[in-house]
């Protein structure tokens, strides 16, 4: 026996918009179509672009509606419609003869396009303008679009063209140029969840804040997205309503106290705690990777406090978490912040690639706890700059038993810089082709006109070929040779021939005098389009020492007398 509701419609199509009114969050874009019309200024075709769910097919329909909208006290196109109009409810179900939806993912070939072509000669049945809505446009073959182009830049008066897609990029820029653009943005977390709460009370439904902004949040702006969520959060929860933590086990997401611990736990150092924490949570349920996501928009929040406290106005953000955060953000520097978010999303890569996402996520949370111990640039270069050095364990060679004075225990000695001295930008290069790197020797050759070299700074101007990573790959290099850190500057405007142009020069000067030889220049003469392409030092071959004479081969006795 069946148990479904008689009639029932999920809430993303219960609750579609009918008219501009009902849109949230475009106000930019309805406002221009509200003066376009005004004006009479209506554009024959329109591309809606946006991530899923923000209304850009439903702002088609409008649209639509719009331009055929026939009701007491109006007789032309009006972005106002407060009552049905004769063709309305028909567009809105999409059961309109006049308005034509099609859909390009399934529709991709120059033959649909070609019917749209050939069917918009003829004027509307009913209405008094023929829509055409193409959804994902984008993903329109080649020829289709090509065949569209010149319909599209003079249409008939009675045809309107209405594009979405998601991917504006992937429409040719062509098409993309004889079409009104508009871009509907996210939606804010705050008018989502008000919109979700206003849901919620035509529904009957019970539903707590904190849960309301999570769906927002996890939604990320879509509203078809949260009514999806809206729609599985009651079925969850039942009479019970919505409620924050029966949410997060129907997402998999984990406790946001308990996430607001572990990142505390992590950024202490306290790696066995932070490990227990993560286990307890994954036997939970929480999925690795969404946990260290979580983490992110955690280290996010805070960087935000960090910068300004009108952050801790979010209405999607738990009072649990904004208490947490002006705590945190008052401990942490700007550059542990930034450091722990770049190891959180590797981490959360690394996760999602992995067969072992448990272990990705622990190693994740190791690195973490290390690095919040490490010092910032900074203050390293305080440290040194004021006499410290960085100890390190140096092993000694075996030794006799200690006498009353000696000790047989490792000896700590600080780090000495034992590089080269590269006092000259040639010395330099001749080092790089020393260390055979080729990459690093190439550019210092072919790519930089110095401007000013001496030991710990290089000032130059990078030619055009030149890598634009080449100034910090130079001084992570020096600084791995030397052992000290040196000062990489990128000037512009210097006209200092590169090393690969000097020796170019210098070729080019030998080629011209050998040119002049008079005996090169009699071949040159005699053999039309001939050019010095080279020219080699001759070899010189030490000669063959003569063969001993015969006096002195054998064995010579000082007692021989040579009259005998």
């Amino acid at each position: 026996m069946s148990t479904e509701v008689p009639g029932y419609r999920v809430l993303a199509r219960k609750y579609r918009p009918s008219t501009f009114a009902d849109l949230i969050g475009q106000e930019a874009m309805v406002r221009t179509l509200g003066n376009a019309f005004a004006s009479g200024r209506i554009h024959q075709a329109h591309i809606l672009t946006g991530v899923r769910g923000v209304g850009k097919t439903t702002t088609a329909r409008i649209l639509a509606r719009a331009f055929n909208y026939e009701a007491p006290g109006f007789d032309g196109p009006s972005v106002e419609m407060p009552v049905l109009g004769v063709h309305c409810q028909a567009i809105i179900e999409s059961r309109h003869v006049d308005v034509i939806e099609m859909d390009a993912a399934s529709h991709t070939g120059i033959d649909d396009v070609r019917e749209i072509i050939e069917n918009s000669r003829y004027k509307p049945v009913s209405a008094r303008t023929k829509v055409y809505i193409v959804d994902e446009v984008h993903m329109l073959s080649k020829p289709a679009f090509n065949g569209l182009l010149k319909t599209l830049e003079e249409p008939p008066e009675h045809v309107k063209f209405l594009f979405a897609t998601t991917e504006i990029d992937k429409v040719p820029v062509t098409v993309r140029s004889r079409c009104l653009r508009f871009d509907l943005k996210r939606i804010d977390t705050e008018v989502l969840v008000a919109h979700l709460s206003k849901i919620c009370g035509l529904e009957q439904v019970e539903a707590e804040p904190e849960a309301l902004a999570l769906i927002a949040r996890v939604a990320e702006g879509s509203v078809r997205d949260s009514l999806s969520l809206l729609d599985q959060a009651i079925a969850f929860g039942g009479k019970g309503g919505v409620r924050v933590e029966d949410l997060r086990g129907m997402l998999g997401l984990s406790d946001r106290g308990e996430v607001v611990d572990l990142f505390k736990l992590a950024m202490r150092g306290e790696v066995a705690a932070a490990l227990d924490v993560t286990a307890r949570l994954y036997r939970a349920g929480a999925d690795p990777a969404e946990l260290l996501l979580e983490l992110c928009e955690f280290c996010h929040f805070v960087t935000r406090v960090k910068i300004g406290e009108a952050a801790l106005s979010d209405p999607a953000i738990s009072q649990t978490e904004r208490n947490a955060a002006g705590e945190i953000a008052k401990n942490l520097s700007m550059g542990a912040l930034s450091r722990a978010w770049t190891l959180l999303m590797n981490g959360h890569v690394d996760v999602k690639d992995s067969p072992r996402p448990l272990a990705s996520l622990d190693m994740a949370i190791v690195k973490l706890a290390y690095a919040a111990d490490l010092p910032s640039p900074e203050e390293a270069l305080r440290k040194l700059s004021e006499g410290g050095g960085v100890p390190v364990l140096r092993a000694t060679a075996p030794s006799p038993a200690p006498g009353p004075r000696a000790s047989a225990a490792p000896v700590l000695a600080p780090v000495a810089a034992a590089g080269p001295r590269l006092d000259t930008f040639e010395n330099l290069v001749a080092h790089a082709r020393a260390r055979r790197d080729v990459g690093l020797l190439r550019a210092l050759e072919h790519d930089m006109r110095i401007v000013r070299y001496e030991y710990g700074r290089i000032e130059f101007t990078p030619t055009a070929t030149a890598d634009p990573t080449l100034a910090p790959t130079l001084a992570k290099k020096l600084q791995e040779w030397t052992g000290e850190r040196w000062m990489i500057a990128v000037a512009q405007g210097a006209a200092a021939p590169t090393i690969r142009e000097v020796a170019q020069a210098k070729d080019t000067q030998k080629k011209q005098g050998a040119a002049q030889h008079p005996v090169v220049a009699k071949v040159l003469e005699l053999f039309p389009g001939a050019k010095v392409v080279a020219i080699k030092d001759p070899e010189i071959v030490a000669p063959e020492a003569p063969p001993p004479a015969d006096e002195d081969i054998g064995y010579t006795d000082p007692d021989f007398d040579e009259d005998l």
